[in-house]
């Protein structure tokens, strides 16, 4: 005799370490005629248990034992108590969750967020609320090995380089890449992924931008290949789902968390005082491999310190961003030309101080300047 076990009857769930109002509630699928029980919602790589109970009182059990050796009586037939109630209890997925694409980039969810400074007075970072469009970020910068990669493809259909780029080992930054080259390798590696292109150089959007370096570069915003981040998106990025903190998992920093110089001097600074042994500078070239400390609520490492990461924005200031219409609103962009000519980095170094590593702190260098501390990551359009 085949016993079919019941629909489901009840749903408790257990929510541990949950935070975040946009929980997303476990839901069990009602059992199909193969008996398998399925659970949506739960966050991944997470244990959970499944229980069952002839009572909504229980007791509840763990183990199906009386259901797989059933004596079968002299009538030819067989009676048995068919639990009637189940439950799951797990781990409730939340919309914070780190969500990861096989291309190594993690989703950052759509929103609305302070941007700029709120604890230090920095004249050119003024907060203001502005709303982001969800997107993808590299959960890594871009290292020496993944640039020597489409490198050696951009070279050989069609583009040029300023520099061939370097790096102290093959998991380390990319480092000694401008800005103009940046964009470039952008749009190779979107060519070579198959995917369209970014950026251009004319307004209708038709020369895909590959050579030399060029007056004025055009963005197709509804492409899905891979760029440059804005500012807005960067910052977003950096504070992982935390509001108002210095950096991407709080309001201080230590040499454990990122690679930057310490100086116990500034009160947020918990040291101990000098470069960070990860990175070995001045002796060596003092960046630190990809992901050697925690990454931060979305999953993304090196948002503080490490290198300075170029984004998209030309640099403005001041004031930043009240009264800014171009860093104001929905997704901005930052604005269509500016007399400096500076564009934005973000993130700090290994051989700056803490300050310069807090995720409102704003840095600009000229688009064809190339040092050991300016490096980037990618994005894409959801």
């Amino acid at each position: 005799m085949k016993i079919k076990l019941q629909h489901l009857c009840i749903l408790l769930a257990l929510f541990a370490g949950i935070t975040q109002p946009t929980t997303q509630f476990p839901f069990i699928t009602p059992f199909s005629q193969n008996g398998v029980l399925v659970c949506s919602n739960l966050q991944s790589g997470t244990v959970a248990s499944v229980q069952w109970a002839s009572s909504l009182s229980g007791p509840w059990n763990t183990n199906w034992a009386g259901l797989d050796a059933v004596t079968v009586n002299s009538n030819g037939t067989t009676s048995v108590s068919v639990p009637m109630f189940y439950r799951v209890l797990g781990v409730a997925q939340t919309n914070s969750s780190p969500q990861f694409t096989s291309d190594g980039m993690a989703l950052i969810p759509a929103g609305t967020f302070t941007i700029g400074d709120t604890l230090d007075g920095e004249s050119d970072a003024i907060s203001t609320n502005v709303y982001v469009s969800a997107f993808y970020m590299g959960t890594n910068l871009v290292t020496s090995n993944q640039w020597s990669g489409v490198y050696a493809y951009a070279t050989t259909n069609g583009y040029s380089f300023n520099t061939d780029g370097s790096g102290t080992t093959s998991n380390e930054p990319v480092v000694w890449v401008d800005w103009y080259d940046c964009v470039k390798w952008c749009n190779a590696r979107s060519q070579q992924a198959g995917l369209t292109p970014v950026y251009y150089t004319d307004e209708a959007l038709t020369q895909v931008y590959q050579t030399e370096e060029v007056t004025t570069v055009y963005a197709n915003w509804g492409a899905n290949g891979y760029r440059l981040p804005t500012e807005a998106e960067w910052e977003k990025a950096a504070r992982g789902s935390l509001s108002g903190q210095r950096f991407p998992w709080g309001d201080t920093i230590s040499e454990s968390q990122a690679n930057y110089d310490g100086n116990t001097g500034l009160f947020y600074d918990s040291g101990p005082n000098g470069y960070n042994l990860v990175g070995g500078y001045p002796t060596a070239n003092g960046t630190s491999p990809v992901g050697s400390f925690p990454a931060n609520g979305y999953g993304l490492n090196d948002m503080a310190g490490n290198v300075n990461e170029w984004c998209w924005d030309l640099y403005a200031a001041p004031p930043y961003p009240a009264a800014s219409p171009y860093l104001g609103g929905t997704d901005p962009r930052g604005p269509a030309s500016i007399s400096t000519g500076l564009h934005v980095v973000r993130g700090g170094t290994f051989y700056d101080y803490a300050s310069n590593s807090r995720c409102g702190y704003r840095g600009a260098n000229y688009p064809g300047n190339r040092g050991s501390n300016l490096g980037f990551r990618c994005v894409r359009k959801q």
